[in-house]
């Protein structure tokens, strides 16, 4: 139900984001979602990809200061207000969302999230008949 996600702690500077881009790259790894959430000096970049462990011990082994977690990834029909009517299952049963983004794929809206209660949200997920979408299994 959940997929694994890296984050990567990079400084913001010239040639930081793109040394991690080379060393994935380099192993043959594809990028499937990426986002970055920054602040005056350094930035979060969070990587979906096909080969989520080999890309943390190559990123690691190169000195990036990465960790590898796991988030829900949810499909969604691509109709407006999809996104809100499956986030407030979770905040009525008051669990938060500890960051979120989302994409069109395949003409499905796919949400990539982390809650502060992954095992009541699997829960919720599973009792409201949301999809977990699976990367791998749908490439």
């Amino acid at each position: 139900m959940t997929v694994q996600q890296l984050s990567v702690f990079i400084e913001n500077k010239s040639g930081a984001l793109v040394k991690v881009l080379r060393l994935l790259k380099q192993e043959d790894i594809q990028l499937i979602a990426t986002t970055i959430a920054d602040t005056a000096d350094f930035g979060i970049f969070r990587i979906i990809c096909s080969q989520p462990e080999k890309a943390y011990q190559v990123l690691r082994d190169a000195g990036v200061a990465v960790s590898l977690c796991e988030v829900f990834a949810v499909e969604l029909d691509d109709r407006p207000g999809m996104a809100a009517d499956a986030i407030e299952l979770f905040a009525s049963e008051g669990i938060s969302i500890s960051y979120l983004y989302s994409f069109l794929l395949n003409g499905k809206g796919i949400l990539i999230f982390r809650t502060d209660n992954a095992e009541k949200a699997a829960g919720i997920i599973t009792a409201n008949g949301l999809k977990a979408y699976n990367f791998l299994a749908n490439k």
